[in-house]
Parts: C-alpha cells; structure tokens; sequence
C-alpha cells in the first residue's frame, strides 16, 4: 500500500524542490530507445512465425505462446505510451511516427488514446474531474443515492470477470475503432487511418496464412495484451488508500505520489510492463522514459516513504468498488449497509 499521511509525503504545493529531481531524468536516450523497439518488435514478430508453425501441431502450443507474444506486445505497447508523452524521443515527429506504428501493432489509434490519456494525468485523483481516461469510480454517498439499474450497471462493470474478460472485448472491438462528436478532426483521422491499415494488414496476412489462421492467432495475443493492460491500469489507480480529493484540495504532487501505485513486480514481469508498476514516478513526470523510472525511484528521497504493493496483493484491489470520503479509502459493495 501507499503510506496516506500527508506529512510523510515529500511533496507541498510550495516545495518545488521536486521539479529539479525530475529534470535529471526527463532526457531519452537514443540508443536506450532504438534497443527498447528491437527487443520488443523483433521478439513479437517471431513469436508470431512460432504461433503460426505451431498450428500444424497443437492449438494448445499456439495459446502458451500467445501467452509470452501478449508480454512483448504489452511492451510494446508502453513504447507507444511513452511515444504520446513525448518521453521515447527528444523530437516530436519521431514520437509521433514510432507512436502510430506501435500503436498499429497495439491496435490502438495514437492520437485518441493520448488525448484521454492526457486528461486522465492532469485530473488523476480529483473527485470532480472524474469521467476521461479513468476507471469509472463513484463515492459511497453517489452509490447510495443511484437507482437499482444504475447500481447494477456499475457493480457489473467493477465486476473482475466483466472487467477482464467483456472489457477486452470491447476495447479492441469498439472503443479504439470509433469515433465520437467530441474528437478533433486529427483524432478522428487516426481511428480511421489506423482501422484502414489494420484491416489491410489483416487481409494481407490472412492471404498468406489464411484467415482463420489469422485469428487463430491474434485474437489470443490482443485480448490476453489487453487484459493485462486493463489489470495493470487499474491497479494502478484503485487501491485501499489511494489518493481522490476535491478540487479545492487536489494537488498535482500530491495525487502523483499517493494517487498513483508502485506495483513491485517479480523482474520478468516488470520488464515485459516496461517499468510502469513505477507508476507514481510516471505520474510526478511523463516526460520519463520508462527505462529512468526504476532508477528514479531508488535515487531519490522523495519516495522513500511510498510503500509498494506487491503482486498477490492486487486481488485485494480488485474487491473495491466504491471511495469512502468520510473515512479517505476505497471500500468493498460489503462495507454498504444492507438497506442502502
């Protein structure tokens, strides 16, 4: 968990002293980012030639390696984060280019995706900013005044099962390939730019391998991806004493800090996530390349009283459901009283 006392918390309002601990960090490393885009597209690609030629054998061998493909594709995934904020390369043209193409790999339109994502870190833990680019999270006094339908709706859209299994789904299939009113012109270009390209790539391949080999394939490697996405993106943000306060409290710092997880995870793991379980350094700064948060963290007094949460933990997070104001934690359904 992450310590939730104010005063342990290295971070005020008026203490800048934050801004210079960043800054050593803020610059990528050219050669760090190349070697990053290669040791994960590569391995990809083959792992992709290896599913294929195991489907002469056993479907069973194609989905343990649609296991290990969905880690380099999560991988690659963190390079097209990086990429919107502009943290991979020093040049915007670069981020922007390798952004689309990983983000094309990732079936993910670029510009979208990073506008809510932009959203989501200058609002993360205000209590009336909530909406863009986060997990839909109400208060216990909102829970108790909303109708039995809009209660069910939530409690099935918290629900694990739901969420990691129809929440793909519906991310791969529907929220990345439309548009809406609110996009800008640029946004709407890139869904349907990326979904042109995708659905010529997916004929090309499948003329090659045919189309249920297709399939076969990629469905596995984008619903397992992006139900690790959807797992790490939520434990990122919904934890027992996470950080959620009003506007006129909310803090930048502050939310970055305690709002944001350090998910301490095993060293295999952490390198298929790029780093991100570091996700409060991501939060202080988006300007840090994933490969400088580890090593921000540990150089830096400023974190020494952020408390990790370790991998077994996790499931205890996914259990709440709703934001305590009185008593300043998350809650589990169990902790409404009954007549509510």
């Amino acid at each position: 968990m992450i310590n939730n006392n104010a005063d342990n918390v290295a971070l005020h309002e008026s203490d800048r002293s934050w801004e210079s601990v960043i800054m050593k960090y803020n610059r990528p490393d050219l050669k760090r980012s190349i070697w990053q885009i290669c040791n994960s597209v590569v391995p990809y690609i083959i792992m992709w030639y290896l599913m294929y030629r195991s489907l002469e054998y056993s479907y069973l061998v194609t989905l343990l390696l649609s296991i290990l493909a969905s880690g380099f594709l999560v991988r690659i995934f963190i390079i097209f984060h990086d990429c919107g904020h502009r943290s991979f390369f020093i040049s915007k043209k670069a981020n922007n280019i390798v952004g689309m193409i990983m983000g094309i790999i990732a079936f993910t339109p670029f510009f979208k995706w990073h506008h809510q994502h932009w959203i989501h870190h200058s609002t993360s833990g205000n209590l009336d900013k909530r909406g863009i680019g986060d997990v839909w999270t109400m208060t216990v006094d909102e829970y108790k005044k909303s109708s039995k339908g809009n209660r069910f709706f939530y409690r099935a859209f918290r629900n694990p099962f739901f969420m990691f299994t129809i929440g793909p789904l519906l991310m791969v299939f529907f929220q990345n390939r439309t548009t809406s009113k609110r996009m800008t012109k640029l946004e709407k270009q890139n869904v349907y730019l990326t979904n042109v390209i995708l659905l010529i790539e997916a004929i090309l391949i499948s003329m090659l391998i045919g189309f249920k080999a297709y399939l076969l394939i990629q469905i596995p490697v984008l619903l397992i991806s992006h139900c690790m996405g959807l797992w790490l993106f939520y434990i990122q943000h919904q934890f027992d004493d996470v950080y959620w306060e009003r506007e006129n409290k909310w803090d930048y710092k502050v939310s970055a800090i305690r709002g944001s997880s350090y998910l301490k995870l095993p060293a295999v793991l952490q390198w298929f996530t790029g780093n991100i379980g570091f996700h409060h350094v991501h939060h202080l700064s988006s300007r840090i390349p994933n490969y400088y948060l580890e090593k921000c963290h540990c150089e830096n007094e400023i974190f020494s009283d952020v408390k990790p949460i370790v991998l077994f933990k996790t499931f205890k997070a996914l259990t709440l459901g709703l934001w305590d104001e009185a008593n300043r934690k998350m809650v589990s359904f169990k902790k409404i009283p009954a007549s509510s």
